[in-house]
């Protein structure tokens, strides 16, 4: 427990530091982050499933994250010739691109592909072809989980340059990026505190004890009820800053939006996290990595922020279509 506490501590120290650059230097420093998260998450991933059997090419999906960087950051710095929808469908444009090309190479690599085969002792009955497609198909579903979900990271740090697909954005006064990214980091950290802290203290019904055995019904419900407090505290702290208050008006930001962007943040936080125990449980191991004491790897660290920033982006876009 103390190193797992040692770890929060230094993770939550890096993300503050890589938030304070994204406000004094450049948001690109946050992008690093992003990067380098969504890196060693997806490779996490590709182990994870190349342990449950569903072989894959785990270094190709660890290298995809660079390439949505790339899609995005260029799709958003073209924003008015390209606009946010056309940079997303690039994306998965990119993602089929990718998978078609893998597949290919592994259908014109059968001698490889087969040898590979009888090293793992598969089934005789499945064709090189058929194998070949599982590989890209397994691969390509970790550039999605969480390659893809990740990276709207990205267009979450620089939307508040979304001027021509946006028109609204301007209402925030440039401060959309950092209130929807704030909410990001500290929804999960609200979540998995008073979740665990909760479900100590009062225990009771096990909320899918063959998922993850240690998860209460009580630790959900209190982890839910705790973000939407807190997050309630963070808005009036952020609403008592002048510029900010001005902009959250003009914006027509409202405390009922916070309830709305917490308790479904909440909730999709601790799916992210039962989602990763499920993949860890059905590969028949404990930790998704080494790389963090006390925590595994960076995918157990960061499962929770995985469904998070395509909820946001979404509520925020819904929003400024709107206003």
């Amino acid at each position: 427990m103390k190193k797992r506490i040692l770890t929060s501590i230094e993770i939550g120290i890096v993300i503050v530091l890589a938030f304070v650059l994204k406000i004094l230097v450049s948001s690109y420093f946050f992008d690093a982050a992003i990067l380098f998260v969504s890196v060693m998450a997806a490779y996490e991933t590709a182990k994870l499933f190349t342990k449950m059997g569903k072989y894959n090419y785990t270094y190709l999906a660890a290298a995809f994250p660079a390439l949505l960087m790339l899609s995005n950051l260029l799709g958003l710095a073209f924003d008015s010739t390209i606009g946010l929808s056309f940079t997303l469908v690039i994306d998965v444009a990119i993602m089929i691109i990718t998978f078609g090309i893998i597949f290919l190479i592994g259908v014109l690599s059968r001698r490889k592909l087969f040898n590979e085969m009888k090293i793992r002792k598969m089934d005789r009955s499945m064709t090189t072809t058929k194998y070949a497609f599982n590989k890209a198909f397994n691969t390509a579903v970790a550039f999605i989980y969480p390659a893809f979900l990740l990276s709207l990271m990205t267009v979450l740090n620089h939307i508040d340059s979304l001027s021509s697909t946006l028109p609204s954005v301007g209402k925030f006064g440039g401060y959309l990026s950092l209130t929807a990214l704030l909410f990001t980091i500290l929804i999960p950290v609200f979540t998995d505190t008073f979740a665990y802290l909760t479900g100590s203290l009062i225990g009771g019904k096990k909320l899918m004890p063959k998922v993850s055995p240690n998860k209460t019904i009580s630790g959900s419900v209190g982890g839910i009820v705790w973000c939407v407090l807190l997050s309630i505290c963070t808005f009036l702290i952020l609403n008592a800053i002048g510029p900010i208050n001005t902009a959250f008006a003009n914006a027509g930001l409202k405390i009922w939006h916070i309830v709305i962007i917490s308790v479904i943040g909440s909730v999709l936080c601790q799916m992210g996290d039962l989602f990763e125990s499920f993949l860890k449980r059905k590969a028949g191991v404990k930790d998704s990595g080494k790389l963090l004491a006390g925590h595994g790897g960076i995918l157990d660290r960061f499962d929770s922020y995985i469904l998070l920033p395509a909820f946001l982006l979404i509520f925020f876009v819904i929003m400024l279509a709107v206003i």
